[in-house]
């Protein structure tokens, strides 16, 4: 019988064996190092406890337990982690509501916990992770632009949209939108929403979704029902490539179904290359 290392919440003293765990793929751990990078390790700043599996003096995992549940791990040690990360999750039971990462990390945690925590609404075991970091290899739609404060309106309606085609549930249950509504305006805020938008139309739209020093990863890519199979997808992709490797990051990234063939193949004709395999579990 395997018998774990225990994991612990981590600190603000971890925070160096974070960022160098985290440094060993960019691209992968995006989603963790613009957090660390922005806030630190103690759970107090990133508002949510970060849990860290050791051997020896050498961090190995780290699973941020937030409303996703996050693990991220160097290679061979996936199994260990998720061990260590399970015993934890089961003990504090389900708050999350996916868990998110790559999936050699996402997927023997996930068998563990599916017994007691399942079974999952959806589970996605394959998406393609996939980034770029140079030039699309595509024209790029001049009216795709970081969305103005005044536009927050507009381009609610098609974030909905966009989320529960995606997600396959609705952003305004439970709490009517509000968080939602607050993390789309943040975006906005940001510099990080960007949109085709036309007579109060958003003919297209995505989001920054994950920003760290080396990397950033697209999410909520999504064109109005009405315009798609025009191209306007692959044109606005590589505007929004253009603005954050100008702006935001010089890697961009996002992770994609894999039986989503029309967007796979949208993404390799603007020159996204994959890079690794993300995996989801949505509740």
């Amino acid at each position: 019988m395997l018998r774990a290392a225990s994991a612990r919440v981590l600190d603000e003293d971890d925070e160096g064996a974070v960022r160098a765990l985290l440094a060993t793929d960019p691209v992968g751990a995006c989603m963790l190092a613009g957090r660390v990078e922005a806030r630190g390790t103690a759970a107090s700043a990133l508002g949510a406890p970060l849990w860290g599996l050791y051997s020896g003096r050498q961090l190995d995992a780290v699973c941020l337990a937030g409303a996703n549940l996050i693990p991220f791990a160097r290679p061979g040690a996936e199994r260990a982690a998720a061990v260590a990360f399970a015993e934890r999750a089961r003990r504090a039971g389900r708050r999350c509501s996916t868990v998110v990462g790559p999936a050699a990390a996402v997927q023997p945690l996930w068998d563990l916990l599916a017994p007691s925590w399942g079974p999952a609404r959806d589970l996605r075991p394959r998406q393609p992770l996939l980034a770029i970091d140079g030039p699309p290899a595509v024209p790029a739609e001049p009216r795709v632009r970081p969305v103005r404060s005044d536009q927050l309106a507009t381009l609610l309606p098609a974030a909905v949209a966009m989320f529960t085609e995606e997600v396959g549930v609705s952003p305004l249950r439970g709490d009517g939108g509000a968080g939602y509504h607050a993390r789309v305006a943040d975006l906005v805020r940001a510099g990080q929403a960007l949109a085709w938008i036309e007579d109060d139309e958003v003919l297209f739209k995505a989001d920054v979704g994950a920003v760290s020093r080396d990397a950033c990863q697209l999410q909520g890519v999504w064109v109005a029902p009405r315009h798609r199979g025009k191209g306007i997808g692959q044109r606005g992709t590589a505007a929004v490539v253009e603005y954050a490797r100008a702006a935001i990051a010089p890697v961009v990234s996002l992770y994609v179904n894999d039986f989503n063939s029309p967007a796979r193949a949208a993404y390799a004709r603007v020159g996204f290359s994959q890079v690794g395999t993300y995996a989801s579990v949505l509740f």
